[in-house]
């Protein structure tokens, strides 16, 4: 359950609009959310001053877009390195979802242009919602999520189960890539996705709940299968599961792989074409 949402914004309007299409959920309805700008450090105070100023007026224009009762957000203007900010404030706010922007830097383009979604995926253990900015934020209506078997997925499609079943004329995507089959073409995998025995116990429990749903199967590589899958099918949203690996001594740590982009969620933040829902769980 989602009950708390900080929702990072920097005047481009997309974040917002990602968070109004959840507030259109019932479940979302009564959360609190928390709209944070931060502003970076500057060479002079003169230039800090007309920075927070443009910062707050950045923070007014997003409150005031937010489909919300005004006094039901939280307004936080802040200075200091974004990527740490946004850390600190989800973990003052005991956030349940970040909401960022993204600009789908991928690799060491991410690092040498100081991504600050790049660093905070990194660094934080909370789910994100990643919106790109050459995304067409919609009305969310087909989610598509990745199911593996893991318990990383399995908490994702929870997750996506309690998003669609409140959603009316929703559905849900159900999507599962099989790195390992030789001799059939993606094709016949994906003519037998129905019978697809990872995603059996998926489609058990959203019958249970009688959401309306698909299967769809794809071979191959899972980040470039999952982005084909994502343009052909269209989602308003995709969810991943995405456990946090690194053992607790080393959670203050950089893992440089990760931040140049070599894990399935990196792949699927830079290259998928639509907003995209981190479900992070934590491993010991």
């Amino acid at each position: 359950m989602i009950k708390k949402i900080l929702v990072a914004v920097a005047g481009r309007g997309l974040c917002e609009e990602m968070l109004n299409m959840l507030l259109d959920i019932p479940s979302f309805k009564t959360a609190s959310v928390t709209v944070l700008h931060v502003v970076p450090p500057q060479i002079s105070s003169d230039t800090m001053s007309e920075k927070l100023e443009e910062g707050g007026k950045i923070l007014a224009e997003a409150i005031k877009s937010i489909h919300l009762d005004p006094s039901q957000i939280n307004p936080r203007l802040k200075q200091g390195d974004p990527k740490d900010i946004v850390c600190q404030v989800a973990d003052e706010e005991d956030a349940d979802l970040i909401i960022m922007g993204s600009r789908g830097l991928g690799r060491i383009q991410a690092i040498l242009e100081n991504s600050v979604s790049q660093y905070v995926f990194q660094l934080t253990s909370r789910p994100m919602l990643l919106v790109k900015d050459d995304t067409y934020v919609k009305k969310l209506r087909k989610i598509m999520v990745a199911v593996d078997g893991s318990e990383s997925s399995q908490q994702c499609l929870q997750l996506a189960i309690s998003f669609t079943k409140d959603i009316p004329g929703s559905q849900l995507i159900l999507v599962h890539i099989n790195k390992d089959l030789s001799g059939k073409s993606s094709e016949d995998f994906s003519a037998n996705a129905q019978n697809d025995p990872v995603l059996a116990p998926a489609i058990e429990a959203v019958k249970r709940m009688g959401i309306s749903y698909r299967c769809v199967s794809g071979i191959g590589k899972p980040g470039p299968e999952l982005c084909r899958l994502a343009e052909e099918v269209s989602p308003d949203l995709l969810m991943l599961g995405s456990p946090d690996r690194r053992p607790n001594v080393a959670k203050s740590f950089l893992d440089l792989d990760r931040l140049l982009g070599s894990s399935l969620s990196d792949y699927i933040r830079v290259y998928a074409n639509c907003p995209v829902l981190l479900a992070r769980t934590t491993s010991a």
